[in-house]
């Protein structure tokens, strides 16, 4: 776990602080689960897995920097299914806990390069997005930020069912 956000950033290292903080949770949450752990399916009420659930947020990554953000090809493994994310969730489960934590980790140091390229928050991206009109930098952080916040959440619900198993 990264350490407490600085309180009085500029508004580009408040932005990258969160988001990496709760990168860190992602990844620390994978600590000591197995790869039968990643793909079982924890939670009634939901088919998403912890590997599932990675997996997809460095799917998001690319997705988002890699891709929307400098107009570049989507890395592997990425390539062969461009934006389908539903591959991500559903091709998890055949993945060990260990490449998915390394998937993670190089998307993310894809997208802190991406981001460190771009001098201006209000730069808008090389591609469209839904369908629209390009969104800005800030906005791409904002929107990783919370989705990867929201995920973080689904993650704890997970570890906590996994502790509460191995009592």
């Amino acid at each position: 776990m990264t350490n407490f956000p600085r309180l009085h950033p500029p508004e580009r290292e408040t932005l990258t602080q969160f988001l990496d903080e709760h990168r860190a949770m992602v990844l620390a949450a994978l600590a000591g689960v197995g790869d039968e752990e990643a793909a079982a399916r924890l939670l009634p009420a939901t088919g998403m897995t912890i590997g599932g659930i990675v997996k997809h947020l460095a799917h998001m990554e690319d997705l988002w920097f890699t891709h929307t953000l400098l107009g570049a090809a989507y890395p592997e493994p990425w390539a062969a299914v461009g934006s389908d994310e539903t591959w991500a969730w559903a091709s998890a489960g055949h993945d060990s806990a260990g490449s998915l934590r390394e998937l993670y980790a190089v998307a993310c140091a894809r997208s802190r390069a991406a981001v460190a390229g771009v001098d201006d928050l209000g730069r808008r991206a090389a591609r469209s997005s839904f369908g629209k009109a390009p969104v800005s930098l800030r906005w791409m952080l904002v929107q990783m930020i919370r989705e990867t916040a929201q995920h973080c959440g689904h993650l704890d619900l997970m570890l906590d069912v996994l502790r509460r198993g191995s009592r």
